[in-house]
């Protein structure tokens, strides 16, 4: 099995299984906040500029830590339809709108006003620091993928086997380091070190790399 010790080691690792990708006319978009420690790194080892594609989780009422939607910036809900089906529609709809209003607040917060780079003809790839249910990745690729890239890639850490088979549905490659058919329940198992990545240190990192 493989571990990383921290967010920094899985992007090393990650970055090798990305290299062909260097020199390519080629975008890291990564999930705040702690895909941004990982896209930070394999930005660097690429010499690709970094981008946010920032979805929000909507956890289940009873569960918050349990994804059964995610939303774009631009409000465009992604979700567990069989979950779905079992969840109040005004609760939804409240949700949805109050983590879309995040999600802006969070671009805000991290870029200032500097404007997205445009995936358009670009390979775009998507990157996080692993994917538990793959909602948040799933609905990131789903909004890159309407700027029509050349090639659309994810690539993730970790990530139970079932995700990945699911993310191969959304983009035209996806790498997973450590595909687990026995999936730990936690990304953070993967890691010796899954501290949380402060805001503070999401800005630094794309200040540091993009100026």
């Amino acid at each position: 099995m493989i571990r990383f010790a921290d967010r920094k080691d899985a992007g090393n690792k990650l970055s090798r299984a990305l290299k062909k990708y260097a020199g390519e006319r080629t975008i890291i978009y990564a999930l705040p906040r702690g895909g941004v420690v990982v896209g930070f790194v394999v930005a660097q080892a690429l010499k690709a500029p970094l981008d946010l594609v920032i979805t929000r989780k909507i956890g289940h009422p009873q569960n918050p830590e349990y994804a059964v939607c995610a939303i774009t910036e631009a409000g465009e809900l992604f979700c567990n339809e069989a979950e779905k089906a079992a969840l109040d529609p005004i609760w939804l709809a409240r949700q949805a709108e109050q983590e879309k209003r995040e999600a802006r607040r969070r671009r805000k917060v991290y870029l200032g006003n500097t404007q997205p780079l445009s995936a358009t003809d670009k390979i775009a790839i998507v990157v996080d620091d692993g994917i538990a249910t793959g909602l948040t990745m799933r609905a990131a690729l789903r909004s890159l993928r309407r700027e029509r890239p050349k090639k659309l890639i994810a690539a993730i850490p970790v990530a139970p086997a079932e995700t990945a088979r699911a993310l191969r549905r959304e983009a035209d490659e996806v790498i997973v380091l450590q595909e687990d058919e026995n999936y730990l329940g936690a990304v953070g198992a993967y890691y010796d070190d899954f501290s949380q990545t402060s805001d503070a240190e999401v800005v630094e990192l794309i200040k540091s790399l993009n100026h």
